[in-house]
């Protein structure tokens, strides 16, 4: 049996993903029936980029299952500053673990563990790539005060281009019936291969520059922040920053039932005088992303092995564009790409090779 790892929420069918929410529900509603669930386990947490909730956020979930955890939140003081590579790293943590769960700078590095673990590897956020576990966590938040994942008017606002979190929650959301607004400069504008799911799962979108108008017509509104770690210079940041804040006086156009969601961390997008607007829901969100982790990590331990998947083998001719991909960093990776309509991309940062 190959070991199950999670990379995209994509790896999950629909099904399969309507069953873990069911079981985040079953562990929220009586989470001492759970406790020891994960007697004897290891989680290993590679956090090479910092990190205050996810991480925070799986200890908490493994430590309530009753395993234990082990790991880095600093790569300076591992072998990593010394020039270790990633395949080292994870070959011989999983040694150690019954799961890694990783969290890196580059994308596609989670797609580049999982193909030299021995154990299940779960994808705590690459790059400006994915963030399975935030969408889990978010999928579960409106399945708790929406009650429905289909039929909602979804505003994203923010940074769209690096935004992880966003990309993950329109692959999802996207399943089901759900109309996307998707607001932001042009410079931080969703990535085209994101659009393109939009397109492919029949999804109405529109684009949008200005919250405000955009707000009557909500019934889920996703803030994000302009990440200040993906801009090459201060002086882009700072032309982007500040420029959607959600205050009290947009908030007077909110439809009846609005929820505001945020991944978090909040720099100045979100007025802290609306906290307590019933709207509001961001805080609560974190809670339900443990118990979102906790359904999660059970699932994954489920049948997990001691066996490194089989590698798919290199395609030499071709080498992925993207600066930010894994692949620029760790050479030695096979380099894999899919092909759709006589266009290749990578199957690492999902980038487009022109």
């Amino acid at each position: 049996m190959q070991s199950r790892h999670l990379i995209d929420l994509a790896d999950l069918d629909t099904g399969e993903l309507l069953e873990i929410l069911k079981f985040a529900k079953l562990i929220m509603q009586k989470p001492d029936y759970y406790f020891d669930s994960c007697h004897g386990k290891l989680a290993a947490t590679l956090f090479y980029e910092p990190s205050t909730r996810t991480q925070m956020s799986f200890q908490a979930a493994m430590l309530r299952l009753g395993g234990r955890i082990i790991g880095f939140d600093n790569p300076g003081t591992t072998s990593v500053s010394k020039g270790e590579c990633l395949k080292d790293t994870v070959r011989v943590v999983s040694n150690y673990a019954d799961l890694i769960i990783i969290r890196h700078p580059l994308e596609g590095a989670a797609r580049a563990a999982a193909l030299y673990s021995r154990v299940p590897v779960i994808n705590a956020g690459d790059g400006g790539h994915l963030h399975p576990t935030q969408t889990l966590t978010d999928v579960f938040t409106l399945l708790e005060t929406k009650g429905t994942l289909e039929n909602l008017t979804i505003g994203l606002c923010g940074d769209l281009k690096n935004g992880r979190t966003v990309h993950s929650l329109i692959k999802t959301m996207s399943r089901f019936r759900n109309r996307f607004v998707l607001i932001s400069t042009p410079e931080l504008a969703l990535p085209d291969y994101i659009k393109k799911i939009l397109l492919q799962n029949g999804c109405q979108f529109e684009e949008s520059h200005d919250l405000g108008k955009s707000m009557s017509q909500l019934d889920v509104l996703y803030m994000t922040r302009i990440q200040r770690e993906r801009f090459g210079s201060q002086e882009e940041y700072q032309k982007q920053k500040s420029v959607f804040v959600l205050d009290a006086e947009k908030m007077k156009k909110a439809k009846f039932g609005l929820k505001v969601l945020h991944p978090l961390p909040r720099v100045d997008e979100i007025d802290m005088a609306i906290d307590d607007d019933p709207h509001a829901v961001y805080f609560e969100q974190t809670e339900y992303g443990m118990y979102a982790r906790m359904a999660l990590i059970l699932h994954m331990l489920d049948g997990s092995t001691k066996k490194i998947d089989p590698r798919p083998e290199s395609n030499s001719e071709l080498c992925c564009k993207n600066p930010r991909c894994i692949t620029a960093e760790e050479p030695y990776l096979p380099r894999i790409f899919t092909r759709e309509t006589g266009r290749a991309a990578c199957e690492y940062c999902e980038h487009p090779r022109a």
